[in-house]
């Protein structure tokens, strides 16, 4: 295993001011996305992927995954509403090759919410049979995995195993998002064989983030599940400053800091 930082982590940065606070914090590897001034442009993307992956180049720092948006916003084409399916997985063969061209090894999407008019089993059920399209399209089952996020659909783990079950799919995989709404982590911890990408930040009941000292996850005890799981992958530290779920009032590099030290205590001992 092995850490990144998630470029959204630092709203006010550049991608390459981004670039060089991992460098400087003997971080290999950045996650990239479409929010802030980091973000990468998605319309390049779609329209000639090689040039955009080019556009990563020399940034010194490895690109440890892409986190991809159909649409704008969290309801715009999400997997869960009816329709998307086609025009989804024609957008997903360009995310694809571009992710093939910049080396970046997983796409991490999201299941869905649920729409209006929708329950939950109808949401679940939508995102599954369009899920399945986009796993078809070449290349897509080794490159995509799917966030289960507070909000969406999928906020359980049985709703996520059974997301795995009906399509086979991996995870980006942010204990967070479950702690934050109650869930033990040894309820989590089955879905650690399933994680292609992983998200690292403190939480608690009720609070998607919080201060490393203050929270409930104990990440010796995740980082030994993930590696007898079998996991190789990145570890993405996401502390974050966004207007999100309260997600404004920590210290985001003291927090990065925090959670890195953390997993180089784990792994000197391992």
């Amino acid at each position: 295993m092995r850490l990144s930082v998630t470029s959204w982590s630092f709203p006010a940065l550049t991608l390459p001011e981004v670039a060089g606070v991992a460098k400087a914090l003997g971080i290999p590897a950045i996650d990239v996305g479409l929010f802030y001034r980091s973000a990468i442009d998605k319309a390049g993307i779609l329209s000639d992927p090689k040039a955009a992956a080019e556009r990563l180049s020399g940034l010194g720092v490895g690109i440890a995954n892409y986190y991809h948006l159909f649409g704008d916003g969290l309801g715009d084409r999400n997997l869960a509403l009816p329709g998307t399916a086609e025009a989804n997985a024609r957008d997903l063969e360009q995310v694809l090759a571009f992710a093939e061209a910049a080396g970046i090894p997983t796409v991490f999407l999201l299941p869905g919410i649920v729409n209006p008019g929708q329950s939950r089993e109808q949401a679940a059920r939508v995102a599954t049979d369009n899920l399945r399209v986009l796993l078809d399209v070449p290349g897509a089952r080794d490159r995509i995995c799917i966030e289960p996020h507070v909000q969406s659909w999928a906020e359980s783990p049985a709703l996520v195993r059974r997301l795995i079950d009906g399509t086979g799919v991996r995870l980006a995989l942010d204990y967070a998002h479950f702690a934050c709404l109650g869930y033990r982590q040894e309820e989590v911890d089955p879905l650690a064989p399933h994680a292609a990408h992983v998200h690292l930040r403190q939480a608690k009941p009720g609070a998607l983030q919080a201060k490393f000292a203050q929270g409930t996850l104990n990440f010796s005890a995740m980082f030994g599940t993930l590696r007898d799981a079998g996991y190789d992958g990145f570890l993405a530290l996401e502390a974050v400053h966004q207007d999100y779920m309260g997600t404004l009032y920590d210290d985001v590099l003291t927090e990065t800091v925090a959670l890195r030290d953390a997993f180089h205590a784990w792994e000197g001992n391992a």
